[in-house]
């Protein structure tokens, strides 16, 4: 695929210092139409199983928001957005933060406070036996471009959509991130999903982020504000009663 961090580069110079939305029609850019490539015929049974069980669930349930915490998102859960999802922007909180030292890197998000510590040093991965909400990442430089790959997922989450919605993948799971500065201001971050298990071949996204040096990342206590989960919880506690 030829790379259309050109393109966009010329695309977001064309708005800097105004308060333009870009001329982007998808973050998809491979494929070239825009749009994620197909789920495999596993994908597809893990998914009709999944809406099945959910279905039965929400029936079971006869109309309460919840029974236990697990009907609930991992994102209502304060646990995590994933590694995509933890990203892509959405209504409040989009803050993200690259911080740099000898030998690695951090990628810091504002909301839910997930930070990924990337060594760049060369160490051997983890054992494919420990696994994570968000992956064993190791990072390299190409030229000026930070490429940052991570294995190792769980697969208890999708964290491909925002807010770590969309479907689920499988443990097999590799990302590919490319961050190029490609001037003072403007970062462009690209990110490659490769699970044979989850879809036909493995597709890419791309977004540009202007840098602000006058955002301020805020604490985002998430579990200690997390009163929805405790109100929807005693709110079904309350209609079982009636």
């Amino acid at each position: 695929m030829k790379s259309p961090i050109p393109q966009l580069r010329r695309v977001c110079s064309e708005y800097k210092g105004k308060k333009t939305p870009q001329r982007l029609a998808s973050l998809v850019v491979d494929p070239t139409d825009g749009r994620m490539p197909p789920l495999t015929p596993e994908a597809q049974q893990r998914q009709q199983a999944q809406a099945a069980a959910q279905k039965a669930r929400r029936a079971a349930l006869q109309g309460r928001e919840a029974d236990t915490y697990t009907d609930r998102s991992l994102y209502d859960r304060c646990i995590t957005r994933g590694i995509a999802g933890s990203f892509l922007p959405v209504i409040y909180n989009n803050g993200n933060e690259i911080v740099q030292g000898p030998g690695w890197v951090a990628l810091r998000n504002e909301m839910i406070h997930e930070t990924r510590v990337v060594p760049l040093d060369g160490r051997p991965r983890l054992s494919s036996a420990v696994t994570s909400w968000m992956g064993d990442s190791r990072g390299h430089w190409e030229g000026a471009t930070l490429v940052v790959e991570t294995t190792n997922f769980n697969e208890r989450t999708s964290g491909l959509g925002v807010n770590g919605g969309g479907n689920r993948h499988t443990t097999d799971l590799k990302v590919t991130e490319r961050i190029t500065r490609v001037d003072a201001n403007l970062l462009v971050w690209e990110m490659t999903f490769d699970d044979p298990k989850t879809w036909t071949r493995p597709w890419t996204i791309q977004l540009p982020l202007k840098r602000d040096d006058g955002y301020g990342m805020f604490e985002y206590a998430c579990h200690e504000g997390n009163y929805a989960l405790f109100n929807i919880l005693s709110g079904a506690r309350a209609a079982e009663g009636r």
